[in-house]
């Protein structure tokens, strides 16, 4: 084997170690800025932006202003701020299997998230603050400590699939789908 091909062999190696997550997706606030993703957006429509107040080192790409047009497959990481314009409409998908749908005109920021598969102190805090929001609860809500704060009060979940909807005035109507067997 030439010094080429064991040169290109390692390089590859070495970026497929990189590319595969972690078993413990934790970033905690009181921690230095981490590089870990949380979540990845699963379908994007119209006008849809993440801000990325956290330096993202590894993500090369970022513009220095930190916001763009979002795509399907962008990361998610704790403390971005997602917003939609009135076109715009997102899916996201985080590690535990959590999955939120965010309407147009609407803003929601990740404030905590920490998730190990095998433990049992996990837990998730997502702010909304303006929109629709519609989310399945996954495994942080049976594990761990699910919150979602909204501008009249903070929910804890325990495994469900609400529907959030933050009015204009500020107030907030919250339904819970109900699963037919």
């Amino acid at each position: 084997m030439s010094v080429r091909t064991s040169s290109l062999l390692l390089a590859l190696i070495f970026g497929v170690n990189a590319l595969l997550p972690s078993l413990v997706w934790a970033q905690d606030s009181s921690a230095a800025p981490d590089t870990n993703a949380i979540g990845k957006v699963l379908t994007v429509v119209g006008t849809v932006h993440i801000e990325h107040p956290a330096p993202i080192t590894l993500q090369a790409n970022l513009p220095t202003n930190g916001t763009s047009q979002t795509k399907v497959g962008d990361l998610i990481y704790r403390g971005d701020v997602i917003e939609t314009g009135s076109d715009g409409k997102l899916g996201v998908g985080f590690a535990d299997g959590s999955s939120f749908n965010v309407s147009g005109n609407a803003r929601m920021e990740v404030n905590e998230f920490v998730y190990d598969p095998r433990g049992h102190s996990n837990l998730s805090l997502m702010s909304l603050t303006k929109g629709t929001f519609t989310f399945i609860a996954g495994n942080i809500a049976h594990t761990g400590d699910m919150k979602v704060d909204t501008p009249v009060g903070t929910m804890g979940i325990r495994g469900t699939a609400p529907r959030v909807e933050i009015l204009n005035d500020g107030s907030v109507r919250f339904s819970t789908l109900i699963e037919e067997k």
